[in-house]
């Protein structure tokens, strides 16, 4: 799935396996409760997902390119788009 940024560039995600799925979940722990829920190490995180999700150039030089948002988006699209495994559907 193409994912075009605010910025104007594309990334390709990757189709995620089952284990690069569970690794990415794991690494996002949460501080605060209700409305007030925010993602800790936010920076590593994002970095975590951007590598794992993402197909093609992952370096450095491409993540230092990005702005804050660019990152955010892509982190966001990772997590809606690429992490469902069917959990929303219903068991029989």
């Amino acid at each position: 799935m193409k994912v075009k940024l605010e910025s104007g560039k594309e990334v390709q995600l990757k189709e995620l396996s089952v284990d690069e799925r569970d690794d990415l979940l794991d690494s996002v722990t949460w501080e605060g409760e209700g409305d007030n829920l925010k993602v800790s190490m936010m920076h590593s995180t994002m970095t975590k997902f951007i590598r794992l999700g993402v197909k093609g150039d992952t370096s450095d030089e491409f993540i230092k390119s990005l702005s804050f948002k660019d990152k955010s988006d892509i982190f966001t699209k990772i997590q809606s788009e690429c992490m469902n495994l069917g959990e929303d559907k219903a068991s029989k």
